[in-house]
């Protein structure tokens, strides 16, 4: 989560950046989410085994009391009355119920906040209510970060992960802390960027873009073969040098070297406008010597000048697809993004690490003003996606919603195929593999939630690749 408190009477703006993404549990080892052959054991992402410390309860809770100026329970009334009275299910809710079903079913605490009693799921037009929850929340709101993390839920946590097979215990939740540090600053044609620091991904974004500054990519128009070739370059030697970006505190990463511009002047050697890259023509970047000593997302901004952006997520779609009973609390399933079967390595297993993530929450300044606040979920085309919409906007004078709606490309690195969305031309698909790229049609990519601020308007735009995005004003 990326904030940026204005400046008042009292104090100077302040731009932050607050990780809270999920910790190991100390009784976490190497080989506890691997099978007998020492392999990594596909059955465990579903369940309480594979849960991180939750971190929601130190980022939304703690960042809302230090960071806010309305009380807490104020802010948790709206949830917990939606909570209780419940909404009318929309298709999209309900196809992605109806497609978990049979795995939340196999759990009892998931089957009885999001099944009906039958154990089937809700139907689109049905009201949807969840009781537990709610009461969940009213804990929270009067209790704050310390009953989720201390009080009687964390308690009622515990006590199911552990019933289940987990990990997870009291002394784990009562360590848990939310990282507050500064963002990654860094600058794509003039214009100021707050990006998150490790364990997230902003330095990816970075790099990326550093590389394509090299390039007028504003005379080559937009969804040309040139700029396309060039973006997809750009993710291939970005995703090469993702291999330094580690878990903390346990990995220390270049991360103002991998932001760099002297970084990416010399990586952007490797690209050239007529070949394309394989895996084996991109040799391992050293960014130490210029080292200084599924996915939900939305953007928030305001008439006094400040913003948040805030990517949050369970990994999977549904998480671990495990709530612990009578709680409505949907864990996550986070230690599936360890490198399993790995030791010493940045993203090795080990117990307290903060994991690892593809999000990339953004923040973009024009003349010291929040002028961009935006980031998108969507996995592993997380760092993609966020490249092509801040390039759509700078270099191509796209407002947020055009920049949005263009298709978009991912390239994972190596020898990867080359991801295309529907909607580029199929010249410009037939081109492209003519220049060497292995084109594969994608599913969408990303849903990025963005709002633009242009003097006293604020234009905002929801990517309705997800359904039920929502851009909304309020007074």
């Amino acid at each position: 989560m990326i904030v940026h408190m204005a400046a008042t009477a009292e104090r100077p703006a302040q731009t932050i950046a607050v990780n809270y993404y999920g910790t190991a549990p100390a009784a976490t080892t190497p080989d506890l989410l691997l099978d007998d052959s020492g392999r990594f054991d596909r059955s465990k992402p579903s369940g309480f085994i594979n849960v991180s410390v939750p971190g929601h309860g130190h980022g939304h809770v703690g960042g809302a009391r230090a960071l806010g100026s309305m009380p807490w329970a104020d802010l948790v009334a709206p949830a917990i009355k939606l909570a209780e009275e419940g909404y009318v299910l929309s298709d999209g809710e309900a196809d992605a119920t109806a497609g978990r079903a049979r795995v939340l079913a196999t759990d009892p605490g998931a089957r009885e906040a999001y099944l009906k009693a039958d154990g089937t799921p809700y139907r689109a037009g049905e009201i949807f209510r969840q009781p537990l929850l709610a009461e969940s929340l009213r804990k929270v709101a009067r209790g704050g970060a310390d009953e989720f993390y201390k009080g009687e839920l964390a308690r009622q946590i515990v006590a199911g992960v552990q019933a289940q097979g987990g990990v997870i215990t009291m002394a784990d939740m009562a360590a848990y802390r939310a990282d507050v540090s500064e963002p990654i600053w860094g600058s794509y044609r003039d214009h100021r960027i707050a990006y998150m620091p490790p364990t997230a991904s902003g330095v990816s974004v970075a790099q990326a873009l550093n590389l394509l500054e090299h390039f007028d990519l504003r005379a080559m128009r937009w969804g040309s073969v040139d700029s396309l070739h060039l973006i997809s370059e750009a993710m291939k030697i970005t995703s090469s040098d993702r291999r330094l970006i580690g878990g903390a505190p346990q990995w220390t990463t270049p991360a103002h070297g991998l932001a760099s511009k002297e970084f990416a002047a010399e990586r952007v050697r490797l690209i050239a406008l007529d070949r394309t890259l394989k895996a084996a023509d991109i040799p391992e970047g050293n960014p130490y010597p210029y080292e200084s000593q599924d996915t939900t997302h939305y953007s928030v901004a305001d008439a006094f000048g400040n913003a948040v952006s805030n990517t949050y997520t369970l990994s999977n779609s549904y998480g671990a697809h495990v709530a612990p009973v009578g709680t409505g609390i949907l864990l996550n399933n986070h230690l599936d993004n360890f490198s399993w079967g790995t030791r010493g390595e940045p993203n090795s297993p080990a117990p307290g690490k903060r994991l690892g993530s593809t999000i990339t929450p953004m923040v973009v300044f024009k003349d010291d003003k929040p002028w961009l606040v935006t980031g998108t979920p969507g996995g592993g085309y997380i760092i993609a996606t966020m490249v092509q919409l801040i390039s759509n906007v700078i270099d191509h004078d796209l407002n947020v919603a055009e920049a949005a709606m263009r298709p978009r490309l991912n390239q994972a690195g190596g020898d990867s195929p080359l991801e295309l969305e529907g909607g580029f031309s199929p010249d410009v698909e037939r081109l492209l593999r003519e220049r060497g790229h292995a084109v594969r049609p994608s599913m969408t990519m990303g849903s990025t939630q963005s709002i633009m601020v242009d003097g006293d308007r604020f234009l905002g735009a929801a990517d309705t690749r997800r359904p039920d995005a929502l851009a909304l004003g309020v007074r």
